[in-house]
Parts: structure tokens; sequence; C-alpha cells
């Protein structure tokens, strides 16, 4: 008998209305006292996922409007904005206690479908030590609690993970679930948004890092295996940071690209 993986049930949703779902928002991925962005996120996607006949998120763009509650219902309101042959846009916000925690607008399309020119650019992943010679991502290091690591096995290129340790911020790393659940296009916009902030790498231990716009372009579908990350700071000034990163699998293919704009908090 399959078993449901953790995140697949802790992101699962139910319609209960004509354009709405509800769920529920876990502690196991709380970055500190608040659950992850990218978490919140995937429970959006699932209901978006629900909504629309094009199974794959090409294009996902999110506003964190304030921080979830762990250990709280949600409600997803999902509105169909356009379907095409090949495109779906659609729009999603997820509210708690009667109040917007994130608004989303995504288009859905079908990966495996070519729509065009039959040519390739692509994106080469950074060199990376195997896992077992990265360093395992902790609490300790940040300075923050971090429950998702019950959820999310995640590695760090030991160049980049003394907090601190290095001239530029970057960070590069793997992910995986912990319990070996393969990754899938809506997991993307989790892994996205599941490594420290690049600024760790240059600054040291920083303060909290709140999200406030998050896009993801998924490139292509992930085979089973650990996800390699690399994610820089492009640009930081008076607390707001632009991130921009890449994923790949575990055969070397780009996956999803990645920018957010982030506030970086002074530490208490």
């Amino acid at each position: 008998m399959d078993t449901v993986s953790q995140y697949d049930d802790e992101t699962a949703v139910e319609q209960i209305d004509d354009g709405r779902w509800r769920g529920r928002v876990s502690s196991a991925w709380n970055i500190g006292d608040n659950p992850n962005g990218g978490y919140l996120l995937s429970i959006a996607a699932r209901a978006l996922e629900d909504a629309v006949a094009h199974p794959d998120p090409l294009s996902v763009t999110t506003h964190y409007l304030r921080p979830g509650i762990a250990e709280a219902d949600c409600e997803i309101d999902v509105e169909l904005i356009r379907t095409g042959r090949t495109l779906t846009t659609v729009r999603a916000g997820l509210s708690q206690s009667g109040r917007t925690r994130l608004e989303v607008l995504a288009a859905f399309s079908d990966l495996s479908e070519p729509v065009g020119v039959d040519a390739e650019i692509t994106l080469p992943p950074p060199a990376m030590p195997d896992p077992d010679d990265c360093v395992q991502r902790s609490a300790e290091n940040q300075g923050v609690g971090l429950p998702i690591l019950d959820r999310l096995d995640i590695r760090l290129d030991p160049l980049c993970a003394v907090p601190g340790g290095s001239d530029s911020a970057v960070i590069r790393g793997m992910v995986r679930f912990v319990d070996g659940r393969a990754p899938d296009v809506r997991s993307l916009l989790q892994f996205t948004d599941c490594f420290p902030p690049s600024p760790f790498s240059l600054l040291g231990a920083i303060g909290w890092v709140p999200t406030l716009e998050l896009t993801v372009h998924v490139r292509r579908r992930p085979a089973p295996g650990w996800i390699t990350a690399e994610l820089r700071t492009d640009d930081l000034q008076n607390g707001r940071m632009v991130e921009s990163g890449a994923l790949w699998d575990s055969r070397g293919e780009l996956v999803a690209q990645c920018r957010q704009i982030g506030l970086v908090m002074r530490r208490e």
C-alpha cells in the first residue's frame, strides 16, 4: 500500500465551493515561528492544480502580504483568468483568520508539448561535491529554529556553508525530501525557497529575511533524485535584497529559475 508523503499530506486541499479550497498550514515547515514561504505557496499551488487542465506551473509570481499562521486552517480563492490551447492563466489568494497572506498569479502549460522552434539553449549546473561531502543545513549556524529540516534534507557546498565565510553572497546546495518523495514540478516551488538566504555566506548569521515577492519559472519536469540549487544576491541596499537562482535535477538538467525581493532584517 502506497504511503502519502509528508509534503502531499501537509499541502493537501479540498474544494469547498466554486473557486474555493480549504487546507491546513502545518508547523512542520516553519522557519522560526513562521511557515516557510515556499511551503505556503505549495498549498496555494495545489489548489491551482485542481482548478486548471494544464498540468505544469510554467510561471508563478507570488506576493507575500503578511506571515502565515502555523497549525491553522487556510482558504484559497482561485480565479481562472484565461484558458487557451497551450496556456491557462490563473490567480489565487491564500487567507487565514480573514486576512490574505499571499497572492499568486500563475501560468500553467504542458512542458511535455513543444510549442515553437526545435532548438535548445540552457544553463549548466555548478560544480558540486557529492552530497556526503556537503554540510547539513543547521539551526545552529543560522541562529534560528528550523523545523523544516525534519521535512527537507538540505546540504550546502562547504565553500559557502560557514556564516560569513565566503567573499560573495552565493549559496549552493542540494535538497531532497526526507521521506524519499521524488521531486515534481510543484515541489520545485518549495525548493526555490528552502535554502539559507544567500547573504548568509557573506554577512554571517543575519536576522529574519522575509520574502516580499517570488517569481519561479519552471523549465522542465525533474528526474528523481537530488535537486541542486545555486542562489545569489544581485543587489542589497537599505535592507532590501534581490536574489536570483536556478535549480537542476539529478541529470544536470535545468528545471527551474527564480528571482525574489526580500528584506534582510537586523539580528535582534
